[in-house]
């Protein structure tokens, strides 16, 4: 599922995009949308909320007298993607996955296999449920670290990636953070130091939010991005010993994090 820092990237490039510009045509391809024209609307932002993705329209009506704010929200899910082209280049996926197109002049946006879709008249409803955003205006570490302390018990491993707490990480940051900070993902979240688990988080998504290759390591060349996550049985980048794969929490919401045993040592 991309994360925090892939969704603020994609935002800044629709931004680039479409901010400004006039809709000649949308075409929402999902049932409860189906009948909505946002054509003659015109893109006031584009922005990112952890995992959550916004586009922000107005209406005129002809007299300029109904401007009606509305906001298209998306959530990439596990299989999403935006696209961005010229309007009326041939698109780089099949037309049957594309459930919005939005279409101005110049270019042409194009929602695939989104998980969610749908246009509101009030977006924060969308979000409210979530902890302070990684990538956000109004980051703040220190609601963060309450957040993941006051479920001590919980391992930190599944803390990470409950949006509720902070919102933006998912199961690529969850087992580079932990190995990063020399933490076993199962270790109870109140015997972790978390404010620099927090600090750590906030300084690796910012620095990959525009990068088209994320890297932890420092590195971009291919496979050599990331320390544990996803290399099951390979060598540790740092002593050598083979990295394992763990499963943390319940079907069907298990999920699986990657550590080294050696460098975090299960106490």
């Amino acid at each position: 599922m991309p994360e925090g820092d892939t969704v603020f990237h994609i935002a800044h490039r629709l931004r680039a995009a479409l901010e400004g510009k006039t809709l000649t045509r949308s075409d929402f391809r999902v049932p409860k949308e189906a009948t909505v024209d946002l054509s003659g609307t015109v893109v006031t932002g584009v922005r990112s909320v952890g995992k959550h993705l916004f586009i922000d329209v107005v209406r005129a009506d002809p007299a300029g007298s109904d401007h009606r704010p509305l906001s298209i929200h998306s959530h990439l899910k596990m299989e999403g993607a935006w696209h961005v082209h010229a309007t009326g280049a041939r698109w780089r996926r099949p037309a049957h996955t594309a459930r919005v197109v939005l279409r101005s002049r110049e270019v042409e946006a194009v929602g695939f296999d989104l998980g969610v879709l749908e246009v509101l008249t009030d977006p924060s409803a969308a979000v409210a449920h979530l902890g302070p955003d990684l990538l956000g205006p109004e980051w703040d570490p220190d609601v963060a670290v309450a957040n993941l302390a006051a479920d001590p018990s919980l391992p930190i491993g599944l803390a990470l990636l409950d949006q509720r707490k902070l919102a933006g990480i998912g199961n690529v940051y969850r087992s580079e953070l932990c190995f990063l900070r020399r933490v076993h993902p199962a270790t109870p979240a109140g015997r972790v130091d978390l404010p620099a688990m927090v600090d750590l988080a906030h300084r690796l998504l910012y620095d990959n939010r525009l990068r088209t290759v994320r890297s932890t390591t420092g590195v971009r060349a291919r496979g050599r991005e990331l320390w544990v996550y996803g290399r099951a049985r390979r060598s540790c980048r740092r002593c050598g010993t083979a990295v394992e794969r763990l499963s943390l929490g319940a079907p069907p919401d298990d999920r699986n994090a990657y550590l080294c045993p050696r460098c975090q040592p299960r106490h």
